[in-house]
């Protein structure tokens, strides 16, 4: 019976990816009609009047009457709507919001997720990933089987309890359509519960029992508390690995952060050539891209999931009035920040991630950080893709493992150079710490030639500094920022010192 469920969504995935292949060869008519669609929808709303959505007939009308937007400028409106005004951001009443990092303002910000959006995106991007997944792996076996859940939580808004708040993955989890329930572990009360440490006691013991491990073919989530699951599986069961556990297991789909930094920690816990990483872009904002090749290291754009995209270059990321462009006018190996307009709400929606084409033909991307996770503070444009690279070859070199990290500037002083300094958790210490920071400054240098010129003869930078922290001082620092559970990550750069400086404030190291 199982084999023939398998077989079903084998045969849904194949007539979804002969659509995922229109997009391809009609990547600017989909996004136009994108656009399209959106702006109907939503002409009749308070957003829709006030920019006259009615009168725009293409993109260069849409980018003149509607300016690059943010959380700040569009919260006013997301707290009417969270109090049960309708017609504000998205027609009727928007009665999810999916809960995401804060700003400089607030603790935490809250993305609307309509009805269509949370079915047409969110959840039309897994069935998308999936789709992709078989298309390349025809012998995938996932829906015989199990899957392990990893997901936040969600509660009812305190001023307007008829509302409900959490982790995108919570609102997935508990909307998550009735065909594929049976096939996930475990059950969705479990998932949801709100307490974190807690959650992964009981989903560590779900997922040991026999009957159930067994049949376990995939799991999804943030690396960072992918591993700490796994962790905790292996100290409960005495087992060495993963796979002496989930002896069946087949995919672990990923996303969040880049992969580069756990790869080692995974071969491990998953020590085998034919588990397949796939990875996701599946912020609380949408979900945007998934991986299309097998061994690929980007991802494919989705380009007709209520998603209207557009690009900020670099030049533009500090202007008052910052000027986009659309998907036709994007270059391969630029690094731009993404807009959105989506069917929840948001309208032209600067999220804060930076990514890079890799190919137009078709559009797949990468991922390279977060506009606030860069260090320039020297003209060194140093961003996240930058150090994940250097250190994934510097581990490689020196046999190491790395489970986290985070950098920052130290700034000039009179009689001082300025330089970067690295704090990093090991999972496997380098026999030799002062080569290993020698090679990892030496690596990012060759992968940025703005840090190399800085660094030419320590005239303008010196040498990275490098502290090797104790295990466990990430998780530790995640928890008493607030910031522990499935969908936080550990923020890699930052061009001040404010997180180095509470690392190491809360480890009695000073600053």
């Amino acid at each position: 019976m199982r084999n023939f469920a398998n077989n079903i969504f084998r045969w849904y995935y194949q007539r979804r990816f002969n659509q995922i292949e229109q997009f391809i060869v009609a990547p600017y008519q989909t996004q136009q009609a994108q656009l399209t669609e959106l702006l109907y929808a939503a002409r009749n709303t308070e957003w829709g009047k006030k920019h006259n959505f009615s009168t725009i007939k293409n993109q260069t009308d849409f980018a003149r009457q509607v300016p690059v937007q943010n959380y700040d400028t569009l919260k006013p409106y997301i707290s009417q709507m969270m109090e049960g005004a309708e017609d504000v951001l998205w027609p009727g009443r928007v009665k999810m919001f999916s809960k995401s990092s804060g700003t400089t303002s607030d603790k935490s910000k809250f993305i609307p997720v309509s009805k269509i959006n949370l079915k047409q995106n969110h959840i039309k991007g897994t069935w998308d990933t999936m789709t992709m997944l078989y298309h390349r792996r025809p012998d995938c076996s996932i829906f015989s089987g199990k899957n392990f859940l990893m997901a936040g939580s969600n509660d009812p808004y305190g001023p307007f309890p008829e509302t409900l708040c959490g982790d995108v993955s919570a609102l997935m989890v508990k909307n998550m359509p009735y065909v594929a329930r049976p096939f996930f572990e475990p059950d969705i009360p479990t998932v949801l519960q709100s307490d974190w440490e807690d959650k992964i006691e009981e989903m560590a013991r779900v997922a040991m029992q026999p009957e159930i491990a067994e049949q376990i073919k995939m799991i999804g989530g943030v690396p960072t508390w992918t591993i700490v699951f796994f962790r905790r599986i292996l100290a409960q069961s005495g087992k060495n690995n993963m796979l002496e556990v989930w002896r069946n297991f087949e995919t672990y789909i990923h996303g969040g952060v880049s992969l580069a930094p756990y790869r080692e920690q995974l071969k491990e816990l998953l020590p085998s050539d034919q588990v397949n990483y796939w990875e996701v872009y599946n912020a609380s904002e949408g979900y945007f891209a998934s991986q299309y090749e097998l061994n690929g290291d980007d991802m494919l754009l989705l380009l007709d999931n209520g998603t209207y995209f557009e690009f900020l270059p670099a030049s533009e990321w500090d202007s008052a009035h910052p000027i986009a462009i659309p998907l036709e006018e994007v270059e391969i190996g630029k690094n731009y920040a993404l807009l959105v307009s989506t069917n929840a709400g948001l309208w032209r929606y600067l999220i804060g991630d930076t990514v890079m084409f890799t190919s137009t033909q078709p559009h797949k991307i990468k991922i390279t950080g977060r506009i606030q996770q860069y260090i320039n503070v020297f003209g060194e444009e140093v961003i996240v893709a930058n150090t994940d690279q250097a250190l994934r070859v510097t581990c490689t070199a020196t046999r190491s493992v790395v489970s986290e990290y985070t950098a920052a500037p130290i700034y000039m002083e009179t009689d001082e150079q300025g330089g970067h300094e690295w704090l990093v958790e090991f999972e496997k210490v380098p026999e030799n710490l002062p080569e290993f920071k020698q090679l990892l400054d030496q690596n990012l240098q060759k992968i940025n030639s703005d840090y190399e010129a800085k660094r030419y003869k320590n005239m303008a930078l010196k040498e990275l500094e490098l502290h090797a922290l104790p295990a466990g001082t990430f998780l530790n620092w995640m928890r008493q920022r607030g910031k522990f559970g499935n969908q936080h990550k550990v923020p890699r750069l930052c061009n001040d010192r404010k997180y180095v400086e509470e690392i190491l404030g809360m480890l009695g190291e000073g600053c």
